[in-house]
């Protein structure tokens, strides 16, 4: 069952008007600053920015979310750039104001969340993450179900409509909700056997790579355990959590998954339908939080990631901060003094190599530190000694 609402089709002639809201000047450089990134998830879904648009208003319309001269002004941009599609930068859009909007607009209008939605639909590979998209489609689509009801009651016209179009709601809901909990329990089975999986491994130190989306994870990953993992200079281009070993040395040897990537503003649909993969997090023994350096704002990254991993419970891990892509940013010193971070820094880049020597003596570090931890062994005289 496809479960998505207004769903963006991957086409490039797909052209879109990109509308922000912004509460105030206070709040004007993080409005400019979310709009950026709604630019790259509506270029990730594969449509065309034709043009940005940013209003300030206090208080949202309830009815149509911006005002009537507001309203003109998109009208007028949307004959003028040739707009088929208008994505409004908020998380959460009611059916009757998207019903609104369509009509006066005469186009397709999505938020944010449809757009991360559509993009996770189309990223998804394996079994679990196609799971775990539909579970939060499902999620998203089953509050709605009474907006968008109210549309299909009026096709109609006439007496007689109402009592089938009603029936047909309550059909659907009932199909979502079973569905929902056929989905849950095989996402259920599923995390017993990651459970089964990690129990296997108790013995190896076991790190989670995480970082805002697009940091570079994967490419680390993949220089750090010489695999070839899927990479893609685009948001979300895995989804699934994917374990590989890494040799630091002939002695050292740790266990590294590669994890969903985060970005603000992330559907808390998503979040819980991700449960399973994001337990990876929760479980591992250190967290290797990879951050580009090169992107326009890397200190609002660090925090969305610090903020998600403290809303997972995970934020007293030992962490290794490895500031990626330093060959796209060679004035980098500049950034790293904003960073406002209490855990000192690895610098390089997975593409050249540059800082992959320096990051393994800190994994390594980390390593000795968990497994004396791990093992009731302490040292003395370079030799082991049992503690009873």
């Amino acid at each position: 069952m496809d479960a998505s609402v207004n769903r963006i089709p991957i086409s490039k002639d797909e052209r879109a008007l990109l509308v922000g809201l912004s509460p105030g000047k206070m709040h004007l450089r993080e409005a400019e600053e979310s709009l950026e990134e709604l630019k790259l998830l509506v270029h990730t879904a594969g449509a065309a920015v034709a043009h940005v648009v940013l209003f300030s208003r206090d208080t949202v319309d309830a009815s149509t979310l911006v005002g009537k001269g507001q309203l003109e002004k998109l009208r007028e941009h949307i004959q003028e750039y040739r707009i088929s599609l208008v994505v409004f930068d908020l998380n959460s859009i009611k059916p009757g104001q998207i019903r609104n909007l369509e009509e006066t607009l005469k186009c397709r209008v999505v938020g944010r969340t449809e757009v991360i939605l559509d993009i996770f639909a189309c990223r998804a590979k394996s079994a679990e993450s196609k799971i775990q998209v539909e579970l939060a489609q499902l999620k998203y689509l089953l509050p709605r179900l009474k907006g968008l009801g109210g549309v299909l009651s009026r096709l109609g016209g006439g007496i007689g409509t109402r009592g089938p179009g009603e029936k047909m709601i309550e059909t659907d809901r009932r199909h979502i909700e079973r569905r929902i909990s056929s989905l849950k329990r095989k996402l259920d089975g599923i995390s017993r056997h990651r459970k089964l999986v990690r129990a296997g491994r108790e013995g190896v130190v076991r790190g989670a790579v995480v970082g805002y989306t697009n940091a570079g994870k994967s490419t680390l990953i993949n220089v750090l355990a010489k695999d070839d993992l899927f990479v893609e200079d685009r948001l979300f281009a895995t989804l699934d959590a994917y374990t590989r070993s890494v040799h630091l040395d002939e002695t050292r040897k740790v266990l590294l998954t590669d994890t969903v990537g985060f970005i603000r503003n992330l559907p808390a649909n998503l979040i819980e339908s991700f449960k399973s993969t994001l337990e990876e997090i929760t479980e591992a023994d250190f967290l290797l939080h990879v951050v580009d350096l090169s992107s326009s704002d890397p200190l609002s990254a660090v925090k969305t990631v610090h903020r998600e991993i403290a809303a997972l419970g995970a934020s007293k891990k030992p962490t290794i901060m490895f500031y990626n892509k330093l060959d796209r940013c060679p004035e980098y010193n500049a950034k790293l003094s904003i960073v406002d971070s209490n855990i000192p820094p690895v610098v390089g880049s997975a593409v050249t190599g540059e800082g992959i020597d320096l990051l393994k003596k800190a994994i390594s570090q980390i390593h000795d530190e968990i497994m004396m931890q791990k093992r009731p062994y302490h040292t003395a005289d370079n030799h082991f000694e049992k503690v009873f």
